[in-house]
């Protein structure tokens, strides 16, 4: 480090950890990347592996998020010390990786499969054939919503509130009416692994689909970063004293923000504040994430089980979900397998919102940092530049639609495996910049390192499998 800079992190000014405020304020952040995953892994890929295997990988679904509630907490620890995004301070540490997140982060989410498993859905209750122009009009609506709320992020927490604590409760009532007691013992022998004629992964599955719903039992790839950039919005911890991203069209104010965040002094009354901090955030996250996302995966892949185990079609892209709302419409009454299809078709278009929101806050948070490289407190006007990457996604699926690049499971798989190696770098990424950057006190404890170099290697063994099956043995 040079003498400039030096001087430069001494002299910076120190600002008192906020104290915390109460439980049910807390709430909010986890919503929102729980819901960046119902449309991927939850609704799509999980169910689809239930459909096609039976509940014999359930084990898999509750690693995974186990995994990302661990990978998450660290991304948090970050920005509730330093009121920055990791992004801003994996930069300080290697100026490269702005590059990396934003290619990595455009081609893994870029690929339209979600919005298009929405349309596909929506266009089956519509009876219709051609689904890509429902694809283009939903990604129309999702710019205009991201474009004109107050603030992004308020529109964003409101929207999935909504649609969470309808949709899930939905889904898990129906699924409890139509479980039968074999049922239900099949999906508990399916959470310790134990499935029909197989132990943990039944023969003639895809590796690649196997990783794609692992990687996706949450958030997923580089959207797992963005709950830095949603503890800072939200103003926990030191995110305080830093400032939000608000609409395309509002006037009158000051769009430029300051990216870089606020140190604590790191006295005996800050390490108390943020010791609170940490057990309500991680208290908050293990609630809606953890326990809400297990739930939901859990019941949306017994929900399928119990519909549309042992049909033919369903390894067709995403067949068993429409299979699924005929089942549904025969066992109960039609109208149920049809608001079913639509309540599904919701889900996803919401999870495609917070997908296009997350990824552009990532890419612009980047974009931005290697702008304003080089002066030190520079402000920038981050707004501009995130929906940039708002109308840049929305175009670039809408091309791929316009040259019928649309099938649904296809491209949310290629995705996923995308994405799997993109956790493998920012695990590491993040576990050195906690390691490095942050002071002792607020460092994860031996405990933590453990486990996430546990979930290091899970990744890294998993991505070389893939590589294996998809390149090497051909």
């Amino acid at each position: 480090m040079d003498l400039e800079l030096w001087y430069y992190w001494r002299m910076k000014e120190t600002k008192p950890f906020p104290k915390p405020p109460s439980f049910k304020k807390l709430i909010g952040p986890s919503f929102i990347i729980l819901a960046l995953g119902l449309g991927s892994g939850e609704v799509i890929l999980w169910p689809y592996l239930a459909a096609n295997y039976g509940l014999g990988i359930a084990w898999g679904a509750i690693l995974g998020i186990t995994f990302q509630y661990f990978m998450n907490m660290e991304i948090e620890r970050y920005a509730l010390v330093k009121g920055e995004s990791v992004f801003v301070g994996i930069y300080k540490l290697f100026k490269p990786a702005v590059y990396w997140f934003i290619v990595s982060t455009f081609i893994g989410f870029g690929l339209p499969g979600i919005i298009a498993a929405s349309a596909k859905i929506m266009a089956n209750v519509l009876g219709m054939e051609n689904f890509k122009w429902i694809a283009i009009l939903f990604l129309v609506i999702i710019g205009l919503i991201l474009s004109t709320g107050k603030t992004v992020y308020k529109t964003m927490e409101h929207i999935t509130k909504i649609i969470i604590l309808i949709g899930v409760p939905f889904i898990f009532l129906l699924a409890v009416f139509l479980a039968t007691k074999t049922d239900w013992a099949a999906l508990l022998g399916g959470i310790i692994g134990k499935g029909q004629g197989f132990w943990f992964l039944p023969e003639g599955i895809s590796i690649a689909t196997f990783l794609a719903a692992f990687a996706y039992s949450g958030a997923g790839g580089n959207l797992n970063l963005t709950q830095s950039i949603y503890i800072k919005e939200k103003g926990y911890g030191m995110g305080f004293y830093s400032q939000k991203i608000s609409s395309l069209f509002s006037k009158g104010k000051d769009n430029e923000i300051v990216l870089e965040g606020t140190d604590c002094a790191v006295t005996e009354e800050d390490i108390g504040y943020f010791k609170k901090w940490w057990k309500l955030i991680s208290l908050e996250h293990a609630f809606v994430f953890w326990f809400l996302g297990a739930i939901s995966m859990i019941f949306l892949m017994l929900l399928s089980y119990v519909t549309t185990h042992g049909l033919s079609g369903n390894a067709e892209g995403i067949n068993f979900v429409i299979n699924e709302g005929v089942a549904i419409g025969n066992i109960v009454f039609p109208f149920m397998g049809i608001l079913f299809l639509i309540v599904v078709s919701i889900m996803l278009f919401q999870t495609q919102l917070g997908v296009m929101d997350s990824t552009s806050r990532i890419m612009a948070e980047n974009f931005a940092v290697r702008k304003l490289d080089g002066q030190k407190r520079g402000r920038i006007n981050l707004s501009k530049i995130y929906y940039s990457f708002v109308w840049a996604q929305i175009i670039f699926g809408i091309v791929l639609f316009l040259f019928n690049i649309y099938e649904p499971k296809t491209l949310i798989v290629l995705g996923a495996i995308i994405n799997a190696f993109a956790m493998f770098v920012h695990l590491a990424l993040v576990f050195w910049l906690n390691n490095k950057s942050l002071p002792k006190v607020f460092r994860p404890s031996m405990i933590r390192k453990i486990i996430i170099g546990i979930i290091f290697t899970f990744f890294g063994i998993f991505c070389f499998f893939v590589l294996w099956e998809k390149f090497l043995v051909n």
